[in-house]
């Protein structure tokens, strides 16, 4: 069996467009028929200019190899250009490759992914979902309202969540760190307050940020929000100042998770190393495919950290993301994203239930792809999948910050 042929569909999900402007998904078949489904989280490049990526690494490394070997492939990539370093455009496109031929290995020997992996540790995952506005809420008001933010907590955790996620301190822009204005930091207090009032202890709170402040900005901020004990205190500063980050793991009484933008158990080691985080947040469809997760898990293992698989992409990159969850010992949470697209493009193949998801049973990743559903969607606009703001924080006027990749509006 032999990797033969590569399909590549860029498909937008429709309004609201939860999970970013577009996914990547990769379609690889062996030259006995199988078909593998992947998808690269890599947004650093435009999608035609990625698609070029892509195509390239799979010429390069992959066509024409055994889908099983995983190990010599990845160190093709990785070493290309004699580089042997991270690289996170082409690890993006190779992981998501890779992905694609863990699904044929397990349809090939008629097994979930998982199996393939060690086995089955756990039988469900335990989910988290971010705090997403809800029919009656306003998007214009959603971002800044405490309120509208504990309504739609409330109503996750009356679906079974025990874990929600939001993000109100202000912009991530391309300036680099900078320090809170003290309106964000009231408003996450708020924020905190309102949803734990709400919740109770039924659900952690998970603080998210996206590396947008100093050292001490972070510190001043985290510290602020511990009255409130959330679960963890996402990428307080940007993800390369390891050394930093870790002066904040040791000044907020917070644990402090990273990941989603880093690649290959070389950086993962460096955050472990450094004491910078206690929660690992690969993103499979970048951080190098399934099996150089599975080496990150077991780093975190060494170094009593736990991991927490991000998602904010489509269907492909979760059902990864769960294959791998249900084969480690050092499991936190997993993310996930519950759209009618996402659930659509996979046929409703894995779904949350009472905040978790089942160790799939199918062969492969356990999802059923509605190809025809992706092309119907393809991206046309000029955006990369999330974007940082150009625009400084506001001092002046407060901020109200939709994210990286904002909802399209009517």
């Amino acid at each position: 069996m032999k990797l033969q042929d590569l399909d590549i569909i860029v498909t937008a999900p429709p309004a609201p467009g939860w999970g970013g402007r577009y996914w990547i998904l990769v379609k690889v078949t062996t030259d006995d028929g199988i078909t593998g489904w992947g998808e690269c989280y890599a947004s650093s490049i435009g999608p035609e200019a990625m698609r070029a990526v892509i195509q390239d690494v799979f010429e390069r490394h992959m066509q024409g190899e055994n889908p099983a070997n995983i190990e010599l492939m990845f160190r093709r990539a990785y070493s290309s250009g004699f580089t042997q370093r991270p690289d996170l455009t082409v690890m993006g496109a190779f992981s998501g490759l890779e992905i694609a031929c863990w699904d044929i290995l397990g349809k090939a020997r008629d097994v979930p992914v998982w199996a393939l992996l060690g086995g089955k540790m756990n039988d469900r995952v335990r989910a988290y979902t971010y705090l997403y506005p809800q029919p009656q809420h306003a998007l214009s008001d959603f971002w800044t309202s405490p309120d509208m933010a504990a309504e739609a907590a409330l109503h996750y955790v009356d679906q079974g969540y025990t874990a929600v996620k939001f993000d109100p301190a202000g912009p991530y822009t391309l300036r680099g760190g900078h320090m809170p204005g003290m309106r964000d930091i009231s408003q996450s207090v708020a924020f905190c307050k309102a949803i734990r009032d709400a919740v109770g202890d039924r659900a952690d709170l998970l603080f998210g940020t996206h590396g947008q402040f100093t050292t001490a900005g972070a510190i001043r901020l985290g510290q602020a929000l511990e009255p409130y004990s959330p679960l963890w205190f996402e990428e307080p500063i940007p993800p390369d100042a390891v050394g930093e980050m870790a002066k904040v793991a040791g000044q907020v009484r917070i644990p402090v998770a990273t990941g989603e933008r880093l690649t290959t158990k070389a950086e993962f080691a460096e955050v472990l190393r450094h004491g910078a985080a206690t929660i690992l947040q690969p993103a499979l469809g970048r951080a190098g495919g399934i099996w150089e997760a599975k080496k990150i898990a077991t780093l975190a293992e060494v170094h009593n950290a736990q991991m927490a698989p991000h998602l904010y992409a489509g269907p492909i990159e979760w059902a990864a993301n769960i294959n791998l969850a249900v084969s480690i010992p050092n499991l936190l949470l997993a993310e996930t994203i519950e759209t009618s697209f996402h659930d659509g493009l996979i046929k409703g193949s894995i779904r949350v239930e009472g905040g978790f998801v089942s160790a799939p049973t199918a062969p492969g990743l356990g999802v059923e792809v509605d190809e025809d559903l992706a092309r119907a969607h393809p991206y046309t606009g000029p955006d990369l999948h999330l974007q940082m703001q150009e625009a400084p924080c506001d001092y002046e006027n407060g901020n109200n910050f939709e994210g990286g990749a904002p909802a399209p509006r009517d």
